[in-house]
């Protein structure tokens, strides 16, 4: 029976939960509680008390349960014994067919094998259920209860506490209620027959991966239903992504490598599926590497071209059990193509449908108002019954008088070509003058852009806020945050700006490269122009643009001049950049060959006139100055990366628009104009500005300034002091290796990067930043002075990582959680750290002055001892949550100190320098893979394995990937595991140790049965490192050995570890020692690597990039830190 606390809704989904259960188990006690939590967290439930009671299902309850969005189904002990109930459940499930329908167990009281195969007592009801019923009826409970079985949910017989256990459950509820919003899609006409038709291709029951395609016309609602349809099942899935607007994504363009734009598409789904917007990719079997072993579910809407699918889904290995891949588009030839062959057709909708489109849309009704059915039909038959020419021309016609319907149809009538463009121009031709003003500007210049950027730019010329609620409000954008627009609608804007003359010169924005070489070079450009985008990519290597003297003259209106490099296509030519700016030689941007920006755009050193302009971006500006009379007083935005510019403007001029100012790596820059006017500057962002001697005192005036960075800027010597910015928050100048004197800018500041630098010690002052939240310092050489006796109450990250002359404990904050001490002098951690420091969760304490460990505080989950080379003992112990400890070479570690470390029972991983298995496993093999028999009785879905491999030498390398791949008899794959040692980038004397652990069996299955039959399993063993090839390191891998846990054995160890002998001679201690005190030396590259972004798995991958980056060896890991698109942070 059901049950629930509050009254239905009149929505779609009326309710949020149906409560399938039998009342004499649980109504009184448990399901009350959890009615209770329900109520307050708002979620509405069906109540069918009062509801008398038959043999068969009533209607109400049917319907109850299509309407309600969560069925929650309470399998107690007599469950079975109620015809009612397994009725219900059978509905339950017919409805989770139909429309995807999450459906919860709760085995409360009741083993789930029990109900599975209706056994024990529970089966024993089900059987005197099933007397006199027939054979048809029996096999459907059956059927039922077996599903409903293999579904995961909570269990009260692992829970030691009912509150808790009810408690997570309605906040599970709660977060799959949040996760699937019925509101947004809940006006869709035809949405519930769309989303039953690909449930039934998708067959979500099966573990196979799949792959399915939507196929219709343009505008027909395949990114809506797709989107429906993600929203629904996104939770359900370990990871994924809906990947949008992919048309256009693979265009090629005459003279850019077709690979670079296909790593491009891998690394944008990557770092949305993991969340990882740093991430950067450098092969095409990222993906399957990164997703072969994890539940995926990926929408890839919009593909146009068959290349899309082949980087980003080629095949179906590429992802885990139970994947699915839902691909849209227009080309059902695309999907034949690749193999899809489960393909639902989106066809237009029937004609009562597409009339009930246009009223929901032109009268926020679904039916047609007296006196408009004729109008109504023929609007509907003349949009062709798309159902995008039907949201926006209903949009344009909503509160319209009958007579200015009878207007608008007559010219429908006689201009449609029955073309989509023709179609949803009548939205925009009913708009007013501002309004199609601003509709071009984001179809033209800011589609997908940020409201409040676009705000700021057309401040005054448009009113943004009122102009965008008028084009949403006509279906023709939709915001959240950014500006949205249809490609449909965008192609169409487009159309309409050529349409305004047949000379490029005369037109309103200049988009195409051909048209605006015609223009620039011939001088053609007029008052109509007002915004010139421009990506130099698309122009080729072999091809370039000559400005002439007086190109903008003309173009006295040109407020937006966008002339930019896409970056996807820099990242190989920057490799050259960055090693010639390491070895400290100055490039020249205009005639060097760097970034593709060779000669491109060419323009005359005495170029006359631009006009003021709003928007000034211009990648790899070629002139040494701006053009004389250039007046700056209307900048919103200067953004001139990359320039040949060595100064700006001189004098003080009027700033009161500019927001931002953006010249970083413009290196031959010497000086920046006086910004005593500047008041509304929010950011000034002069990294790797490599000329540029000092920062002016005038920016004492800028209160409103967040950010100042200036990272990489060598020569600066001179800051102003004793200045208080109001707003600022973040200061970057991390590597101004000239730089003595320490910021002292603001009392508000959250972030100060300061490594690289002269400076000799930190003020006593420091104590007045109280928001301090993170402060790096590393490899400031020179730094022997910290203050004592201080508690930041806000600074959480520290990293004094290089700072080679430092000895004493920084004890600055109790209040740090990551704390960076590599490659100090420091020799021990005081016991008064580990009486205070409660919150420390990553320690590096890779010191070669540090001969023993005693002490470390018991919050600590990650620590890294690496390169202490004099390191004897190791006295302390460490907590079960701990997720790394990393002793790589730390050759003098004695033996009783190794043996305390292997056995460490933590949740993470272990290294250490060793010379074989150590004897606790006790199942050992030479090479990568070893096969263990496996007795029944033996194992549980609950099971967990201890590994260990004994790695050769490794040369320079960050890190080493480590994987581990379970299979039963006869090739299945059971279970994969990855993880990987954190090697630092030093070279290793000796053989090292690994240590992980993981589950025998994906963690899904814990609450489900394993295969008893399983008589054996295989682990195979890989590795790889951090380079951009592709090549295994499976070689490195000298033995291997694995211990099955128990559970009374799990968490410790008597097992005695063989001894160990040191394979190093003195000498190669005293060379090991020289190396890592001379990487120390090497100038500082600019990486800012110490950032404490709260995320502590990722952290504890990502954090400790300083040090890596000053060998000498390995320059090209500071290349990618430097341009930040390295991806370290991993999910697992």
């Amino acid at each position: 029976m059901a049950s629930s606390s509050s009254t239905s809704s009149s929505h779609a989904k009326r309710y949020r939960v149906f409560t399938s259960f039998h009342g004499p188990d649980v109504r009184e006690g448990f399901l009350s509680h959890l009615h209770t939590h329900f109520e307050s967290k708002g979620i509405t439930t069906f109540n069918d008390q009062g509801m008398e009671r038959g043999q068969t299902i009533k209607p109400e309850l049917d319907k109850a349960i299509r309407e309600s969005r969560v069925l929650i189904v309470v399998l107690s002990k007599d469950y079975a014994s109620s015809s009612w109930c397994l009725d219900e459940l059978v509905e339950i499930f017919n409805c989770k067919e139909a429309q995807g329908q999450t459906v919860i167990p709760i085995f409360y009281k009741v083993d789930p094998s029990d109900v599975k195969k209706q056994r024990g007592d529970f089966g024993r009801a089900f059987e005197k259920t099933c007397e006199g019923k027939s054979k048809e009826v029996k096999q459907g409970w059956s059927k039922a209860l077996a599903d409903v079985a293999t579904i995961a949910g909570e269990h009260s017989i692992n829970s030691d506490n009912e509150a808790k256990m009810i408690q997570k459950i309605a906040t599970d509820v709660s977060e799959k209620l949040n996760a699937t919003p019925s509101r947004d899609f809940e006006d869709m006409v035809g949405l519930e027959a769309h989303l039953r038709n690909l449930y039934s291709l998708l067959h979500l029951e099966s573990d196979d991966v799949k792959m399915i395609g939507i196929w219709g016309p343009a505008g027909i609602g395949k990114t809506t239903i797709s989107r429906a349809l993600y929203n629904q099942l996104s939770s359900s899935f370990q990871l994924s992504c809906f990947m949008g607007n992919l048309k256009g994504s693979c265009k090629s363009t005459i003279g850019v490598d077709g690979h670079k734009s296909q790593l491009s598409l891998q690394n944008q789904l990557l770092s949305e599926i993991l969340d990882q917007k740093d991430m950067r990719v450098y092969h095409l079997g990222a993906i399957k590497e990164w997703l072969h072993d994890q539940r995926v579910l990926i929408v890839l809407d919009d593909v146009d071209d068959l290349e899309q699918l082949e980087v980003l889904a080629k095949e179906l290995s590429w992802f885990g059990s139970g994947s699915r891949i839902i691909v849209t588009t227009e080309d059902k030839q695309i999907l034949k193509a690749h193999g899809i062959h489960n393909i639902y057709h989106m066809d237009f909708p029937s004609k009562e449908e597409a009339l009930e489109m246009l009223c929901r849309s032109a009268f926020k009704q679904s039916s047609v108002p007296d006196g408009f059915e004729e109008l109504a039909n023929k609007v509907a038959e003349f949009c062709g019954y798309l159902p995008l020419g039907l949201s926006v021309v209903g949009s344009s016609l909503r509160g319209q008088s009958k007579h200015e319907w009878e207007l608008q149809l007559s010219r429908i009538e006689t201009s449609l070509d029955r073309k989509t463009e023709n179609i949803l121009r009548v939205g925009y031709d009913r708009l007013l003058k501002e309004d199609q003003s601003l509709f071009l500007h984001i179809a033209c210049f800011f589609n997908n852009d940020n409201v409040d950027h676009v705000s700021s730019l057309l401040a005054d010329s448009h009113d943004v806020e009122i102009g965008l609620k008028t084009l949403a409000e006509k279906s023709l954008v939709h915001t959240n945050g950014s500006i949205v627009m249809h490609y449909l609608l965008q192609k169409l804007g487009i159309q309409i700006v050529r349409d305004q003359s047949d000379e490029p010169g005369k037109r309103k924005f200049l988009l195409e490269v051909k048209e605006i070489r015609d223009v620039l070079e011939n001088e053609t450009g007029t008052g109509s122009v007002i915004g010139i985008s421009l990506d130099k990519s698309t122009i080729g290597n072999d091809h370039h643009v000559s400005v002439g003297k007086r190109a903008f003259e003309g173009m006295r209106n040109l407020r937006l001049l966008r002339i930019y490099e896409n970056p996807d296509h820099l990242v190989e030519e920057a490799r050259g950049l960055f090693m010639d700016i390491l070895a400290g030689k100055v490039v020249d941007f205009s005639n060097a060959r760097k970034f593709g920006a060779e000669a491109k755009l060419q323009i005359p050193e005495d170029m006359e006139y631009l006009s003021p302009l709003t928007l000034f971006h211009w990648d790899f500006y070629p002139g040494k100055s701006l053009p004389p009379g250039f007046q700056p007083d209307r900048l919103v935005e200067l953004h001139m990366p990359f320039s040949n510019l060595e100064k700006l403007w001189g004098g003080i001029e009027r700033l009161p628009n500019l927001k931002s100012i953006d010249l970083n790596r413009s290196q031959c820059l010497k000086e920046i104009p006086n910004l005593l006017n500047a008041t509304n500057l929010e950011t000034l962002n002069l990294e790797y500005c490599l000329s540029l001697v000092e920062l002016p005192s005038s920016i004492r005036n800028l209160h409103k300034l967040k950010k100042l960075k200036m990272d990489g800027c060598k020569k600066l010597r001179d800051i102003p002091t004793n200045i208080n910015l109001a707003s600022l928050e973040e200061v970057e100048m991390t590597g101004c290796s000239q730089l003595s004197s320490f910021p002292d800018f603001s009392m508000n500041i959250r972030e100060l990067r300061v490594g690289g630098t002269k400076i000799e010690e930190i003020p006593s002052s420091i104590r007045n930043l109280h928001k301090l939240e993170l402060l790096n310092m590393y490899n400031c050489q020179k730094l022997r002075v910290i203050p004592t006796n201080i508690n930041l109450p806000s600074l959480e990250v520290f990293s004094v990582n290089c700072c080679s002359r430092l000895a004493s404990f920084p004890d600055i904050s109790s209040n740090i959680t990551k704390l960076d001490l590599g490659n100090t002098k420091i020799k021990d951690v005081p016991t008064s750290v580990v009486r205070c420091w409660s919150r420390l969760e990553w320690l590096d304490i890779g010191s070669r002055s540090l001969e023993r460990l005693t002490h470390v505080p018991p919050s600590v989950r990650v620590l890294h001892a690496n390169g202490c080379v004099s390191l004897k003992r190791v006295c302390c112990s460490f907590p079960n949550e701990t997720k790394r400890l990393s002793f790589y070479n730390c050759i003098q570690l004695d033996e009783e100190s190794r043996r305390r470390i292997i056995q460490q029972s933590i949740q993470g991983e272990i290294l250490l320098p060793g010379k074989e298995i150590p004897a606790e496993f006790t199942h050992k093999a030479t090479g990568n893979s070893i096969t263990i028999p496996l007795a029944s009785g033996t194992f549980s879905a609950s099971s967990r394995f201890k590994a260990c491999i004994l790695l050769s030498p490794i040369e320079h390398c960050l890190y080493q990937d480590i994987s581990c791949r379970l299979r039963s008899k006869g090739d299945g794959t059971i279970h994969s595991v990855s993880t990987a040692a954190w090697l630092s980038n030093m070279p290793s004397w000796s053989k090292h140790l690994f240590i992980f652990s993981g589950d025998l069996f994906p963690q899904q299955n814990r609450c489900h049965e394993v295969d008893v039959t399983i008589s054996e399993i295989t682990f195979e063993f890989s590795c790889g490192d951090d380079s951009e090839t592709e090549d295994s390191c499976d070689d490195k891998i000298i033995e291997c050995g694995v211990e099955i846990m128990t559970e009374e054995a799990e968490g410790s160890s008597s097992s005695q570890v063989d001894t160990f002998e040191t394979e190093i001679s003195k000498s190669q201690v005293d060379n090991f020692e020289t190396e890592i005190s001379s990487s120390s030396e090497v100038e500082y590259d600019g990486g800012n690597n110490t950032d404490g972004d709260g995320d502590e798995d990722n952290e504890a991958e990502g954090f400790n990039l300083s040090q890596d980056e000053n060998i000498k060896t390995s320059k090209d890991t500071g290349f990618r830190s430097w341009l930040r698109k390295l991806g370290l942070k991993r999910k697992r």
